[in-house]
């Protein structure tokens, strides 16, 4: 497993991070067996960085109930990173952050959940943070650390714009962005530039395209998971998942089938910023092939072929 510098924060971190969106239900059921057995894989096959967030799951908090309690006594050989901001927004409840003792309330719930004391990283996990309503969350993670309850901070948000405003003091360390073969965005909208100029952590959510990038799925596949659903013949996002398979199909011209998950997660590795990319995963097989990723970049040769497709 490749090691990188985690932006300003200084940790050394694995290149291959665990998202946890998916060990909740969200994108099919799981049991809690399955659910351990998958991130003790990881953790065994190298992976030190595990993603969540406290509106994963269902019912939510699940997916940081379930790291939680996979990580007891390993957690201090991790790095944990949580996002809060969406709290019950599913369920017609968003939580308005108008001060900074929110965002210390909503941390401390997570800490519960996630049954730790600290949190490596915490992410404000509002996309598109209006500016006016920057400055709460500043104060409530500086608060956060200075009480030790966080060591890190920064957002997850896929606009340049967003996180300019976050990182109005200069004390954003990382960002949790959109990327992927199929989602080339971060490279052409200022995101990684701006990132690299700044040596703030880069996390790549999504690098895989919500498993599209697997090559397992067709035009014609019907989701049965919460979240792809609306993919299906009639649902809202079928020109969307439509477009996906268009740009899938150049990614195959360029790359090949075979081992196109590796290939998929190399690519974001090779990039100059030293993302860490955190691939979701439902069994230990997938975990253990998503971290097996992480052992090299690709060659000269295939980045720059794919960086044009």
């Amino acid at each position: 497993m490749l090691k990188r510098k985690f932006g300003k924060t200084g940790m050394e971190v694995s290149a291959v991070g665990m998202g946890t969106w998916n060990i909740g239900n969200q994108w099919g059921e799981l049991d809690d067996q399955q659910v351990l057995d998958t991130i003790l894989a990881a953790y065994h096959s190298g992976i030190t960085v595990f993603d969540t967030a406290d509106a994963y799951g269902i019912p939510g908090g699940c997916s940081e109930e379930r790291l939680g309690r996979a990580l007891n006594g390993i957690r201090e050989n991790v790095v944990l990173i949580s996002k809060f901001g969406n709290w019950a927004k599913r369920f017609g409840g968003e939580m308005q952050f108008t001060c900074a003792d929110i965002v210390i309330e909503a941390c401390h719930a997570s800490l519960f959940r996630l049954q730790t004391n600290y949190l490596d990283v915490a992410l404000c996990h509002l996309n598109d943070l209006k500016p006016e309503e920057v400055d709460p969350w500043l104060e409530g993670f500086e608060e956060l650390k200075r009480r030790g309850l966080v060591r890190h901070y920064g957002i997850s948000t896929d606009h340049l714009d967003v996180l300019k405003e976050f990182n109005r003091r200069g004390t954003c360390e990382v960002v949790e962005l959109d990327y992927s073969l199929i989602n080339k965005t971060p490279e052409t909208n200022g995101m990684l530039d701006y990132c690299l100029e700044n040596n703030i952590g880069v996390l790549v959510r999504g690098p895989l395209a919500q498993g599209i990038l697997s090559g397992h799925y067709t035009r014609d596949t019907h989701f049965t998971d919460t979240i792809r659903a609306p993919f299906n013949e009639g649902g809202s996002a079928r020109e969307v998942y439509l477009q996906k398979m268009d740009r899938l199909d150049r990614v195959i011209e360029a790359a090949g089938k075979d081992n196109l998950i590796q290939t998929s997660l190399r690519y974001i590795l090779s990039h100059p910023v030293c993302p860490v990319v955190i691939p979701g995963a439902k069994s230990p097989d997938q975990a253990r092939a998503n971290a097996e990723a992480g052992s090299s970049c690709l060659k000269d040769a295939l980045y720059a072929r794919l960086k044009a497709c």
